[in-house]
């Protein structure tokens, strides 16, 4: 017998044409669809939840959509009064070009013309909050760009707080010359692209054996005392094995990794046709494969539901690495305590800060662990720890058109800057991939 409870309503597009639908999220024996229909192409149903978890336990701060909202939403996207949540992180692409050609990328930009170093200062200028943005440099790859240290420079001279690099690591491993120049311009942390801890892994979603290449870019990176999060892409039936594999990786290689940050494959760019429901990873079966893969590293009852953003795009945990194990600092029931807690965009940012940037190491900084064994058990050794040895696992779990939900979207605090205005990420590449495809 088949069970089926409708457990929400709210508004999405549909996948052929984007024109804006009413949908429903539907629990059929246990998992969670979204299903929705569009008068000219017909019905879409789309796998959100396995039901490995509730989902209603893990969504209880989000309800369903109060009003239709922005009725141009998402097709001529902006912050308009209806989105719910100030901006975070700010993403500028200063490249379309690329030194790899992967199966699955948001992008899949081409070869346009570089926009010149004084047209992206003059983003910068226009994005910028003295004292608070956190920009990310994307692309493309922006590593292909020579004069990426004059954009960090840039960014840092139009006052953001933060300048992140979202990069494959390539030339980061294989360029000493140009990271340092990134770093004494600035340069934040890094976020890189990390499928897997195998070879077998690259060569599928890559094109090319890369382990070596990023392990290279990582003892780089640490040498210049720049913060590495690795952000794998997990596709099914490639490396959703490797989950636990990654996670002990980056943690025997702490402090020079400070976290691991999770992408569910996201079906935009590259892709033209929304895949069958078994090549979409949820959100529930990656929280249960980081505990049953982990080998007892990472508790669920330790991460929790994001709260910058919409619980369904994401989560967080926040563990300090200790000489011998991994140490805890959320519960679950303390959920409200987190750095994605309802709070202000500035308290996000500053956690990320504090979490993903390498504190200077040295016996003579006082941020230094360097101390003696009997104070290993001290207080002040443990506070001192989490400043140099703090460590996030994050996930953020990418809309496409297939599941995209306006409430989600209203809740985003990532946002593209494009044209002089900031559009959340999903709808962006969304609108990115209508046009490629269309």
């Amino acid at each position: 017998m088949v069970e089926r409870e409708i457990i929400r309503k709210t508004y999405s597009v549909c996948p052929k044409c984007l024109r804006r639908l009413t949908a429903r999220y539907v629990r059929i024996n246990g998992s969670v669809y979204m299903q929705k229909e569009c008068p000219e192409h017909g019905e879409f149903c789309t796998v959100i939840w396995r039901g490995y978890m509730d989902m209603d336990d893990w969504t209880k701060n989000s309800g369903e959509t109060a009003d239709e909202g922005n009725p141009n939403c998402p097709n001529d996207c902006g912050l308009c009064s209806y989105h719910a949540q100030d901006t975070c992180c700010t993403l500028l692409e200063v490249t379309d070009r690329c030194n790899l050609n992967c199966r699955f990328c948001f992008a899949d930009n081409g070869d346009s013309p570089d926009p010149t170093l004084e047209q992206i200062r003059l983003w910068l200028n226009k994005l910028a909050k003295p004292g608070k943005t956190l920009v990310q440099l994307s692309g493309g790859e922006p590593t292909v760009r020579d004069d990426l240290p004059q954009i960090v420079a840039a960014a840092k001279e139009a006052g953001c707080r933060y300048v992140q690099l979202n990069s494959n690591g390539i030339r980061l491993a294989e360029d000493e010359e140009y990271l340092e120049k990134l770093a004494r311009a600035g340069l934040s942390f890094v976020f890189m692209q990390f499928d897997g801890t195998r070879d077998a892994i690259y060569q599928k979603l890559r094109g090319r054996r890369l382990l070596e290449i990023k392990q290279q870019a990582i003892e780089n990176c640490a040498h210049y005392n720049i913060g590495v999060t690795l952000v794998p892409t997990l596709v099914p039936g490639v490396n959703t094995h490797n989950i636990g594999d990654i996670l002990k990786f980056a943690i025997a290689r702490s402090p020079m990794v400070r976290g691991v940050h999770f992408q569910p494959v996201s079906f935009l760019g590259r892709i033209p046709e929304l895949p069958a429901d078994y090549m979409r990873f949820t959100l529930d079966e990656l929280l249960v494969s980081i505990e049953e893969q982990a080998g007892g590293l990472i508790k669920l009852k330790n991460i929790i539901p994001s709260r910058c953003n919409h619980p369904l795009c994401g989560f967080h945990g926040n563990f300090v690495v200790m000489p011998d194990n991994i140490v805890p600092l959320l519960h679950r029931e303390r959920a409200g305590e987190g750095c994605c807690s309802p709070t202000t965009a500035d308290k996000n940012r500053a956690f990320i800060s504090r979490r993903w940037q390498r504190q200077p190491q040295g016996k003579g900084n006082p941020s230094c662990c360097c101390g003696k064994e009997s104070d290993i058990n001290s207080m002040e050794y443990f506070l001192r720890r989490v400043k140099t040895h703090g460590f996030t696992v994050t996930a953020m779990a990418f809309q496409d058109a297939g599941n995209i939900d306006l409430e989600r979207l209203r809740w985003c605090s990532l946002h593209v800057f494009d044209r002089d205005r900031f559009v959340p990420f999903c709808s962006y590449y969304l609108s990115r991939w209508q046009k490629q495809w269309s």
